[in-house]
């Protein structure tokens, strides 16, 4: 349960693009391009279990494989019980782009048992901090450094992987600064 929301409506909306997307409803600002000013908080993840898949390579492919997820889940007869999410568990900094291994993911309702090509697991309640991101999905990592900066501030370390949650899909909006993705890195209190 939220406790005080509002809702932002990304600006830089015309009439002339059409109708305007549904505002998304955050508990914090959307952090806006070239995000100078990101709003993060903290909170409690609750445990939620979802179907994947996997793939190594470049972050870039988390969109086909998100389109493979979908189109898995719905052979199978799966339903998502909210956004898809991308599970990111490499420091592209760190480790050579053939190495970075990354999870498309749905989250669902309750156990399930898929076939494969897809996966089940359950992401264990953790304490988060997150915060909002407009614009296009390849350029929100821009925003990481406002979450680790206040990672730092609290004396506590990520506990990984980093989840972007993508709260509108691009195939419903022909204007990309509307998209929103919530990024949450799990964190642990530093020893």
């Amino acid at each position: 349960m939220l406790l005080s929301c509002h809702a932002v409506t990304p600006a830089g909306e015309s009439a002339a693009a059409g109708p305007a997307p549904a505002p998304i409803v955050t508990e914090l600002a959307i952090a806006e391009p070239p995000y100078d000013e990101v709003e993060v908080q903290w909170k409690q993840r609750i445990d939620q279990p979802y179907v994947f898949l996997e793939a190594t390579g470049s972050y870039t492919g988390i969109g086909r494989l998100l389109e493979g997820v979908f189109a898995a889940a719905r052979d199978q007869g799966i339903e998502a019980s909210g956004p898809p999410f991308g599970l990111y568990y490499d420091d592209p900094g760190r480790t050579p782009v053939k190495g970075l291994r990354m999870r498309a993911c749905l989250p669902v309702a309750g156990a399930v048992s898929p076939r494969e090509p897809l996966g089940y697991e359950v992401l264990e309640s953790t304490t988060v901090v997150y915060a909002f991101v407009a614009g296009p999905y390849p350029d929100v990592p821009r925003a990481y450094p406002a979450l680790f900066e206040y990672l730092r501030q609290l004396d506590w370390v990520d506990a990984g992987p980093i989840r972007e949650i993508y709260l509108r899909n691009p195939a419903d909006t022909d204007n990309w600064s509307t998209l929103v993705t919530e990024v949450q890195i799990p964190a642990a209190a530093a020893r």
